[in-house]
């Protein structure tokens, strides 16, 4: 029995099958391979002509089997060829596509003898061939076993008759996503031996030299370094820094990424002609002093680091010059070159440089970047990269990330050992990338971690992008929207249309215990960024808005008077200061959901065009009805009953009337005005999502109070659902409310996110009066015929927006906060308009 050959393939590249007609490739494949990764050339001849046979048909067939190809290689996964890939050009062809996907591609050869081949298609029922061309297709696979290396296969492996084969797969060199930290990753060192050990001791690292000269390492619990390169040259001991490294990597205490300084010295000693400049010099006469010994294992060392790492299951990516999300876990000279250089312009800068690409402004991965080689004056955060090289090396500092803590820790330089050629960069502004239409045109389903999957069609897509085109704020100021709410179910009380019961029951049968009930403020949604100074808002946002921005639930101003708005931000933020608030949650800017009041501030012409000219039009054509009844009364007696609906109609205009008054009153300038925050929705570094509504209401009682009369605190009560008499005490609080006009109470769960068996529950349910609900169903809706016909509401397609919505809006505020592409956040808050134009009950 032939022993096996074994063939090992890396998890994402491109195989071809070789060979004549009847070696046996479709057998192999179905042996060897996953069905779906194998990619039949007769398959794909059937799919356009109905049958494999169809020779005409090839154009057609290998346009459908390139096209699949490119696809298979786009999302990174394992790809076979089976065709007889005979032809060179069609062999480059599929090599030059992984070369686009950066995947190396590798062959198997299947060589039966001749002999063998020729009774092979001797004894096929369906497609035999001549001998002659058996004879040349056998001659064309021993010609191309000669080319493939020179055609760009990286390995090839040639079956000899009937050869058995081992396949197995080894991971890429980059695939370290099973390792999840936590991680304390360390910028350019440049030989800066002693800021790296107190660099070291800062994270909690004790590093002691033996007198063998061989460190004695202590690490905190479970941490691990990561060195995102160029360890060498400049600095006063890069033998050191080496030998401390390769300790650490070899006792599984530390990763290594590859830098351009590494790099470079490793071709210095592998004997290659290298140019002994930039500090390479220095790098040479430290190791001459350590042995040739030393210096083998430094190049062994040198040799075995990865390029780039993927960390913590893809959600963490170091490379020390970064990397574009289409390389992420791929090989080949790009990669390689990007992860050591960076990307160029091909321009030079004032300073005679290779002018660098700004790469981050384009990234909207998924994957926190951190890298080097470009030094800055300060590590800042940047579409979820970020750049850890401060220049020790030159006068700045040595800086670390603490992973997954995102906090930065630094030691300063002790002296500069060699100066830049150029200034350090400046830390980048928040991210000016714009939304762009193929992101969002179309059917697209957008992922979040509070729903896996939310479906945005088409249609209703195209309706958000004139929304947000036409009438939204500046992009960079439109990082939430808030959801919609919906109801309660329809009460079984006779009096009511909505009740507090209803709530109640929904929210014990979802399993929650205990429940706010605030009151609901009869105004306009206001979303409010407000900043310490004007200064940091900008800088954090990226836009010159003064102290802030006010805007409404569909992402438009909320005021057309920037002074207005402006003198409103200020005595918020000045409240903040006083409070302590910047100081308590160490951060230049909040992020509030409200209720701005009164009504009639956004809602004037509404108020006007919609609500006075129903309560007028009815009061004339009431009154004109009503003395027309009076006058034919005595005629016909029989009219008595239309005479008193006319007069319960009047009625009910008058308290139509009184219900709109009531959120109306004349507000001159910002202090007419007032605010009910009722969400402290997020801070820098947080989204506060993870704290219960107690915590919310506490935090923004904090600020609202009698110092600042614009700033409302919401009026709640607590109830345990299991207790009857704190059920029964929150419903005659709503109907006290609702009966001297207030609109209602809104009921949440008391934790901000609640879930039932992982899946989402109503957020918050409103239950609203029955004198407010004359505005929303007109003044007559508590006729019988009306109530009853309102009665028939169906609210499932409500709540599942509200879940979205809601669902959407956090994930916006999360990529925000976490630094992510401006891409990627509007993404969720044009999700939400989008939603917005689901055909819904707006009454409801």
């Amino acid at each position: 029995m032939n022993t096996p050959i074994n063939i090992q393939f890396p998890q994402k590249c491109l195989a071809l099958l070789i060979g004549a007609s009847s070696a046996g490739k479709s057998t192999f494949a179905k042996t060897h391979f996953l069905p779906a990764a194998v990619l039949s050339s007769d398959q794909c001849r059937t799919m356009v002509a109905n049958h494999e046979d169809v020779l005409d048909a090839n154009e057609a067939t290998f346009a459908v089997l390139f096209l699949i190809v490119r696809k298979r290689l786009e999302r990174g996964l394992f790809t076979i060829v089976d065709a007889t890939n005979l032809d060179a050009e069609s062999r480059k062809a599929l090599v030059q596509i992984a070369h686009e996907y950066h995947l190396h591609s590798y062959a198997i050869v299947l060589q039966p003898d001749l002999k063998i081949l020729k009774t092979r298609n001797q004894q096929r029922p369906d497609r035999q061939l001549p001998d002659r061309v058996i004879v040349h297709q056998h001659r064309r696979a021993q010609q191309a076993i000669r080319q493939l290396r020179r055609e760009g296969f990286r390995q090839h492996w040639v079956l000899k008759n009937d050869a058995e084969a081992n396949i197995t797969y080894r991971p890429m060199p980059s695939d370290y996503t099973n390792c999840t930290g936590p991680f304390d990753i360390i910028g350019d060192v440049h030989g800066c031996f002693e800021e790296l050990l107190g660099l070291l001791n800062k994270l909690g690292y004790q590093i002691q030299e033996t007198t063998t000269g061989v460190f004695d390492i202590s690490t905190p619990p479970g941490r691990k370094i990561i060195f995102v390169g160029d360890l060498v040259d400049r600095g006063p001991a890069s033998h050191k820094v080496l030998k401390l490294a390769m300790q650490m990597v070899a006792q599984e205490q530390a990763f290594c990424v590859a830098g351009n300084h590494d790099d470079k010295l490793r071709r210095y000693l592998e004997g290659r002609q290298v140019k002994v400049a930039h500090g390479l010099e220095m790098t040479i006469e430290q190791l001459s002093s350590t042995g040739p010994a030393f210096q083998q294992e430094v190049l062994h060392f040198l040799q075995q680091l990865p390029l780039h790492l993927e960390l913590d299951g893809g959600k963490l990516l170091v490379a020390h010059a970064g990397l574009e999300e289409s390389m992420h876990g791929r090989v080949g000279s790009e990669v390689r070159s990007f992860c050591l250089y960076g990307k160029t312009t091909g321009k030079t800068d004032e300073h005679g440089l290779p002018e660098r690409y700004p790469w981050a402004q384009d990234y909207q991965g998924r994957a926190k970047i951190v890298y080097g080689h470009t030094p800055v004056s300060q590590p800042q955060w940047f579409n979820q990269t970020l750049c850890l090289d401060t220049g020790c090396v030159f006068g700045g500092t040595l800086s670390a990330l603490r992973y997954p803590e995102n906090e930065m820790v630094e030691v300063a330089a002790l002296q500069t050992y060699a100066i830049s050629s150029r200034p350090f960069q400046s830390p980048p502004a928040s991210s000016s990338t714009t939304l762009k239409a193929a992101d969002i045109l179309g059917r697209k389903t957008v992922e979040t971690r509070l729903c896996p999957k939310i479906l945005i069609p088409e249609r209703q897509a195209l309706q958000a992008l004139e929304t947000m085109s036409r009438f939204a704020v500046d992009p960079r100021q439109l990082i939430y929207l808030p959801p919609t709410m919906s109801p309660v179910k329809t009460s079984k009380l006779p009096d009511f249309l909505e009740h507090p019961k209803e709530a109640f029951d929904y929210y014990r049968e979802q399993g929650i215990e205990r429940v706010v009930c605030q009151e609901k403020h009869m105004g306009s949604r206001a979303v409010i960024t407000v900043g310490k100074t004007a200064t940091a808002l900008t800088e954090r946002f990226g836009v010159e808005k003064g102290l802030g921005w006010i805007i409404t639930r569909t992402g438009r101003k909320f005021f057309n008077d920037t002074a207005t708005e402006q003198a409103l931000l200020a005595r918020i933020s000045a409240q903040l200061t006083r409070s302590g608030f910047w100081e308590r949650h160490q951060t230049d800017w909040v992020l509030l959901d409200a209720e701005l009041m009164p009504w009639s501030a956004k809602a004037s012409q509404l108020l006007k065009t919609q609500y006075a000219a129903t309560a007028t039009a009815g009061d004339i054509a009431l009154a004109l009805a009503q003395v027309t009844v009076n006058d034919a009364l005595q005629r016909l007696p029989a009219l008595g009953p239309l005479q008193e609906r006319i007069a319960q109609r009047q009625e009910n205009i008058q308290k139509f009337r009184h219900a709109y008054r009531q959120y109306c009153w004349d507000a001159v300038g910002p202090e007419g005005l007032r605010i009910a925050p009722f969400h402290l929705l997020a801070t820098e570094g947080s989204v506060h999502t993870d704290k219960d509504h107690a915590w919310h209401l506490k935090e923004l009682d904090r600020f609202c109070n009698q110092e600042e009369p614009c700033l409302v605190a919401t009026n709640r009560r607590w109830v345990d659902l299991s207790n009857e008499k704190e059920v029964e005490t929150a419903t005659e609080w709503w109907l006290d409310l609702t009966s001297k006009g207030g609109e209602g109470m809104v009921v949440k769960p008391a934790s901000f996110v609640a879930k039932q068996d992982n899946t989402l529950i109503q957020p918050a349910l409103k239950v609203r009066g029955r004198e407010y609900l004359r505005i929303i169903y007109g003044p007559d809706y508590t006729l019988p015929h009306n109530s009853e016909r309102l009665r028939q509401r169906h609210l499932k397609k409500k709540r599942s927006l509200a879940e979205r919505e809601f669902a959407l809006g956090m994930e916006a505020l999360e990529r925000f906060v976490a630094r992510q592409a401006l891409n990627n956040v509007h993404q969720c808050v044009f999700s939400i308009l989008a939603l917005e134009s689901e055909e819904v009950d707006v009454s409801l």
